[in-house]
């Protein structure tokens, strides 16, 4: 049997308030508890791990090397020494390793010479074998572990840029005292604009992941019926895409792929949660497959009845919302900019008293985006944005109306499709699960 020796049995019995006579190294430590930091734990504060091989990258070596060009012009440009990139999207982007946080810090800095990814040692090797490029591992046992190991990484580097729009002050303050002869430049709204034009790889992993999609649709509509929770309709669409981006994409992570199946008075919010309420015969439904493939976002969103549409109200309302679904996607092509399709489509709604009942704008750009990271605020079909449309821009056509209970046609209603924008400037629809009352209106089983 193994025994417990007695400077641990001495430092267990002073934690506990016992003041027995300490071992030397004991008192050493807890003598002046303001001074933690001071302590040598007899742990390294970095380290390499490279455990196993590196794993089939999401995209090709010509790809990431296109975004890592990119990248470093901007820098050249910019005269900047380095980037630090703490966002979920931008390490993703330029790294193709997606980070869980949970409290810790995660970074991927790119300079001239290098990429390295900078993570916390409880990830081991997985981010390693993930990263495009190098990793270094940082360990919980001091303080502020993660902001040595960025300046490892990068010495007395002048000039930096990091991502403002993400970064809490307290991160900026450790960064500052971290380089206290450093200027900082914001490197966010850039690398937005970036993201924002897709490759062909790219692309195609979209439309994948609109295919994805369609199949987690007609999952969610066959088990529609009365009695069913919504909880068990989502299951179904969510059981159905993970299984198929597994056999799709077989050395890739599944994570994060969901669906938001709302029915009757929860379907006035685009997000709300899903809930155990039973469906019932007349039901106004809201079906929302968000297959998640490799990290990149992709959305499925239909309104639906039950059994029967309840009045001619709900009738007139769903078929005004498709009207605008349609007209919006006709809009979509390169060179209109943003805020003129919000603008038109507001008239439409305007025309039938209905532009009060519109809640977000008509659509936004995808790819490197989630529920929690991720968010091209630049390519957004709202009214203040000028952005003009370009090719290989990737954007859906998403209007909603939300009317309130105790007014004829109570509920909400929301299409979305995904359109690419092609090189001639026309837009390609890739959402093919068909949408309005001809076709999902479903029959109770």
């Amino acid at each position: 049997m193994m025994r417990v020796s007695s400077v641990v049995k001495s430092l267990r019995a002073g934690l506990l308030g016992l003041r027995p006579s300490l071992h030397p190294g004991f008192q050493r430590c807890f003598s002046n508890v303001q001074t933690l930091e001071e302590v040598d734990f007899d742990q390294p504060r970095t380290m390499k791990i490279e455990n196993g091989e590196k794993v089939q990258p999401t995209f090709s070596l010509q790809e990431m090397t296109r975004r890592h060009d990119m990248i470093r012009q901007h820098m050249e440009t910019a005269g900047l020494d380095a980037c630090v990139f703490t966002s979920y999207h931008n390490v993703f982007y330029f790294s193709d390793f997606l980070y869980y946080k949970f409290g810790r810090n995660y970074a991927y800095i790119v300079t001239p010479e290098k990429a390295v990814s900078v993570t916390p040692c409880i990830d081991y090797g997985q981010p390693w074998r993930r990263t495009f490029g190098d990793n270094i591992v940082y360990t919980d046992w001091h303080k502020d572990n993660f902001y040595r190991a960025v300046k490892q990484e990068l010495g007395d580097a002048k000039h930096i840029g990091l991502e403002y729009d993400v970064m809490p002050l307290d991160e900026y303050t450790k960064f500052a005292e971290a380089f206290p002869n450093t200027y900082f430049n914001d490197v966010g709204e850039s690398t937005m604009k970036m993201r924002m034009i897709k490759s062909d790889e790219e692309i195609e992993l979209i439309k994948q992941g609109a295919r994805i999609a369609d199949l987690g649709g007609v999952a969610v509509k066959h088990a529609i019926r009365e009695g069913v929770g919504e909880h068990e309709v989502a299951l179904a669409g969510t059981d159905a895409m993970v299984r198929e981006i597994a056999r799709t994409f077989p050395h890739q992570e599944l994570r994060d792929t969901w669906v938001w199946f709302q029915s009757g008075i929860n379907t006035d919010g685009a997000h709300n949660p899903v809930t155990s309420r039973q469906l019932k015969k007349g039901d106004i439904l809201s079906m929302n497959c968000f297959p998640i493939v490799q990290g990149h976002y992709v959305a499925l969103e239909r309104t639906l009845f039950l059994d029967h549409v309840p009045s001619d109200r709900h009738m007139e309302l769903w078929e005004i919302n498709c009207l605008v679904h349609r007209e919006g996607q006709e809009l979509i092509k390169a060179g209109v900019r943003c805020c003129d399709i919000a603008h038109y489509l507001n008239e439409i709604y305007r025309e039938y008293d209905l532009l009060k009942y519109r809640i977000f704008g008509y659509g936004h750009s995808f790819g490197v985006l989630n529920h929690y990271y991720g968010r091209e605020a630049g390519l957004e079909l709202r009214e203040h944005v000028e952005t003009e449309l370009q090719p290989n821009m990737v954007i859906s056509m998403e209007p909603h109306l939300t009317i309130p209970e105790g007014e004829p046609g109570a509920g909400a209603y929301r299409e979305h499709d995904i359109l690419v924008i092609k090189e001639d400037g026309t837009a390609e629809n890739i959402t093919k699960f068909p949408y309005g009352p001809e076709h999902n209106i479903v029959e109770n089983q």
